[in-house]
């Protein structure tokens, strides 16, 4: 079953790293993706640019608006994503909680709903 693990965490944590840190820290994060593939659960990840580059996007009455930035201000901010596959929900969170950023924020794990023409 496919499941995909939203990262969020709060900048600002990263901040107080120093640059050999983050340097590790994204070496880290990359190693995570790498155990992944091997062990067969990677679909695919990417990290995500701030907060300060979005631009959501509505359709009402036919009409696009466009609002910069995300829809509600929180402390913790979508930062990427990793898609998985593994057996069942609890497979998921195990995966999951290994995620470095885990540790400087929160991981949502969802199940994909997989869509059928009818």
């Amino acid at each position: 079953m496919k499941y995909l693990c939203l990262v969020y965490f709060e900048p600002k944590a990263l901040t107080v790293l120093s640059e050999a840190e983050k340097i590790a820290f994204d070496n880290e994060s990359l190693a995570y993706d790498e155990e992944l593939q091997r062990s067969g659960h990677f679909i695919a990840a990417e990290a995500l640019d701030s907060v300060k580059s979005a631009v959501t996007v509505r359709v009402r009455n036919g009409k696009i608006s466009t609002t910069d930035g995300p829809f509600a201000e929180t402390k913790e901010q979508l930062g990427g994503f990793i898609l998985i596959e593994s057996r069942d929900l609890n497979d998921a969170i195990q995966i999951a909680a290994k995620i470095p950023l885990a540790r400087f924020g929160s991981i949502e794990v969802r199940p994909i709903w997989e869509l059928e023409r009818k």
